[in-house]
């Protein structure tokens, strides 16, 4: 809108409002325009308002200039000869206006903004940086002793166990680190040393952690184990347990009553149950691996092992299992081979159906529980592959024991009729449920470790309990992940409200000395650093906000193991 201001250094904006009004003998005619601009020198300019536009008589008070810029350049117009300008030279500028008829009864009031002025901040200003005791001591090679000397500062701590931790200005740190190593060449001759080490160190890692194992041992660290054991006497792993047991005797009796009478429903049989005996153990070597703390390296945990174990068993399924049925069925097809006696074989098939059809009902059972405990149908916790574990279980005994009735029809069949094609049909029958099985493990699993989200009613529960604290006025870009064993993390970008935010500062403050201290600003630079010094405050203040929602969060709703609240 003014050109003339826009490559101005110096920003003053005037606003001139008049005291009094002339006789109306004395006016003159009207100004064509309320509102004239003056330039002085190209440098500075000023802008006056004339509210009235019929006066005609002016006088010049004093115009007091401001700067923020620590210096004199961007000061004051000069004028020649070191004299200041006159009110003529001011109006002079002005199309219309004649500093003749002036008074010095009427004044013009001057107001002046001042803006200050933008900071570049370099490379010496994140000196003021804060670095933590470990840090220090890795970066720049100093000991616990040596961080002693140095100033401590107390800082909220991202941690949820620990409400404030100690942290130290890098610019102190740097400055140590050159006092004890002499110079910024031995620092990096010694950082070079110690990578080596380390390097060393990570070469030979297997052996490193074979002695922190026996450090653990002499210390009588049986936490994990013990908790790995109870893994499998509760829950998903008694579940699979009960499977392998079960499951390995039926491929032991299912081979015999093979070779005994060459029924090739009866190979697929056994092939079945051995497939099952070796992806329930996968399955319990995932269980136990997902219950291993997070550590550097995997910060969320370990939980999606058993979504990695349940997919390589889906896998095993379709190819050990469906593929040699379908392999023993075809060849039973074109080269039929008459079969033995086949009472032993209906006898371990019946068997096989009592201690399947137990081990099914074991896994209903612990479907039910869990879903009750998670609020969902039974159908909604086995299609979501709620847990891996248990479903790989229940899917694999309810294809047992269809596959059992499909075996003992078929053998029935070609034991009625003398024709060995209906035993071979059998076998590509249960290759082709096993195939459905394998199908539904190895898509649902897949979903799974590709992160999916939670059920909508949950995802609104969680946005609500946040949009309901006084602090935020809204919640945008929400994301809550699944991952794994009932654990749920959580994503938001919030907008917060700034006026709840200050005022929960003000709650805590003196009032009455927040009042002196603004008494007590004069000018620009005692303004920012009272600014400066509060708002800091007031950033603490809003980062103690996130971590309250945070930590109530997890606490109205367990599932809710990671949140990440992000400042919009």
């Amino acid at each position: 809108m003014f050109p003339s201001l826009a490559h101005r250094p110096w920003h003053v904006f005037c606003r001139v409002s008049l005291q009094h009004r002339a006789p109306l003998s004395q006016r003159s005619p009207r100004f064509p325009q309320p509102s004239y601009g003056w330039q002085s020198g190209g440098i500075h300019s000023l802008w006056f308002s004339f509210p009235d536009c019929r006066v005609t008589t002016l006088g010049l008070g004093k115009v007091h200039y401001y700067s923020t810029s620590g210096n004199g350049k961007d000061g004051p117009p000069t004028p020649a000869a070191g004299e200041a300008p006159s009110a003529e030279k001011v109006l002079s500028a002005a199309p219309g206006l004649s500093p003749k008829g002036l008074t010095k009864a009427e004044t013009i009031h001057v107001k002046v903004r001042a803006v200050l002025k933008k900071r570049e901040y370099g490379a010496k200003y994140t000196q003021n940086n804060f670095i933590t005791a470990v840090r220090a001591m890795n970066e720049f090679c100093l000991k616990p002793s040596d961080l002693e000397q140095l100033r401590k500062i107390r800082r909220r701590s991202p941690h949820d166990d620990t409400e404030a931790f100690t942290v130290f200005l890098r610019s102190d740190v740097e400055a140590k680190a050159i006092d004890v190593w002499g110079s910024h060449e031995a620092l990096a001759r010694e950082r070079n040393l110690r990578k080596e080490v380390e390097k060393e160190y990570q070469e030979n890692i297997f052996r490193n952690q074979q002695l922190l194992k026996e450090y653990k041992d002499f210390w009588g660290n049986t936490k994990p184990r013990s908790a790995q054991r109870a893994t499998f006497l509760q829950g998903p792993g008694k579940v699979v347990m009960v499977a392998i047991c079960i499951n390995g005797l039926n491929f032991f009796f299912k081979l015999l009553a093979w070779v005994y009478t060459g029924s090739a429903s009866m190979f697929s049989e056994a092939i079945h149950s051995l497939a099952d005996t070796c992806n329930q153990a996968l399955l319990a070597l995932g269980i136990s691996q997902s219950v291993r703390n997070p550590d550097a390296v995997h910060p969320y945990g370990f939980s999606n092992m058993r979504y990695i174990a349940s997919l390589i068993s889906g896998v095993g399924i379709f190819m050990m299992g469906a593929g040699l049925s379908w392999y023993h069925g075809i060849m039973g097809l074109l080269h039929p081979e008459p079969m033995e006696s086949l009472l032993w074989a209906y006898c371990i098939l019946a068997g096989s159906l009592v201690s399947e059809g137990a081990t099914l009902l074991v896994a209903i059972n612990e479907i039910k529980k869990s879903a009750r405990q998670q609020e969902v149908s039974f159908y909604e916790y086995v299609m979501q592959s709620r847990d891996p574990s248990t479903n790989v279980v229940l899917l694999e005994d309810a294809a047992a024991v269809l596959g059992v009735i499909m075996a003992a029809g078929c053998m029935g069949l070609t034991s009625l009729t003398g024709n060995p094609h209906y035993d071979s049909l059998g076998s590509l029958g249960i290759g082709t449920l096993l195939g459905c099985v394998s199908t539904f493990l190895i898509y649902s699993n897949t979903e799974a470790l590709l992160g999916r989200s939670i059920q909508a009613e949950r995802v609104q529960k969680l946005t609500e309990f946040l949009e309901n604290d006084p602090a935020v006025r809204a919640i945008h870009d929400v994301k809550a992940t699944d991952l794994g064993l009932s654990k749920v993390r959580f994503k938001a970008e919030v907008d917060f409200d700034g006026r709840v935010v200050t005022r929960s500062y003000l709650e805590k403050q003196d009032i009455d000395q927040i009042l002196n201290e603004i008494q007590q600003v004069k000018n620009p630079e005692e303004l920012e650093n009272f600014m400066l010094k509060h708002g800091e405050n007031i950033i603490d203040t809003l980062g103690a906000e996130v971590d309250r929602l945070e930590k109530e969060l997890k606490q109205r709703n367990p599932e809710v193991r990671h949140v990440d609240l992000e400042i919009l």
